[in-house]
């Protein structure tokens, strides 16, 4: 191993265990004895709402999720848990590219990985994977449909939120009455009123 090999070597421990006291620096608040569950989430919220000085001195924030795993490892682990492997310290995916990504999620919300994953290929020449920017957004708590996608989720697609929002009609060939042509007609609304009409041709 080369003199540059051990540097680089030592400068990713050192990042790995920066990251494990920054993750702790958050947990701490969390792992007090005697605190209730009420009270720890209200903590976590807190923590989640803040803007927190990061590894390297980079602004960073954290979700109620994140911080929630961080105390379970902790609680199996102890600190070493904390601690990410030397290789996972820096990430590998630019931090232009997941700002962009995220301006893009919160620009339209329904936007799937996916969808923004092909606007950064075309726009950024470059895009992280599917997964990636499903973790990102998981982290970024950007997952969640916005309440008026979970408002038209309730229905389905051929139903309506009031009566006479929407009406339907058909009709059907009938019986030969007296020499001519006989139609059946109904039409009906999404409030289940129907109506029936039998019309004779000529």
């Amino acid at each position: 191993m080369t003199t540059q090999d051990e540097a680089d070597k030592k400068a990713r421990l050192e990042r790995a265990r920066e990251t494990g006291l920054f993750r702790y620096s958050l947990v701490q608040e969390l792992l007090e004895p005697g605190i209730t569950p009420s009270e720890r989430g209200r903590r976590a919220r807190e923590l989640a709402g803040r803007v927190h000085d990061g590894p390297g001195g980079q602004a960073v924030t954290v979700s109620c999720q994140t911080l929630g795993r961080w105390r379970r490892l902790y609680a199996e682990g102890g600190f070493g848990s904390l601690v990410p492997s030397p290789r996972q310290c820096s990430p590998r995916t630019p931090a232009e590219v997941l700002a962009l990504a995220e301006a893009l999620k919160r620009e339209k919300p329904a936007r799937t990985a996916a969808q923004v994953r092909r606007i950064l290929g075309l726009t950024a020449g470059w895009s992280p994977s599917d997964r990636t920017l499903q973790r990102l957004f998981e982290r970024l708590e950007l997952s969640a449909p916005p309440r008026e996608l979970e408002d038209q989720a309730a229905f389905g697609r051929f139903e309506c939120a009031r009566p006479n929002e929407m009406w339907t009609g058909d009709t059907l060939h009938g019986p030969v009455i007296g020499g001519g042509k006989s139609y059946l007609s109904v039409t009906w609304n999404h409030s289940a009123c129907r109506r029936w009409d039998l019309a004779l041709a000529g």
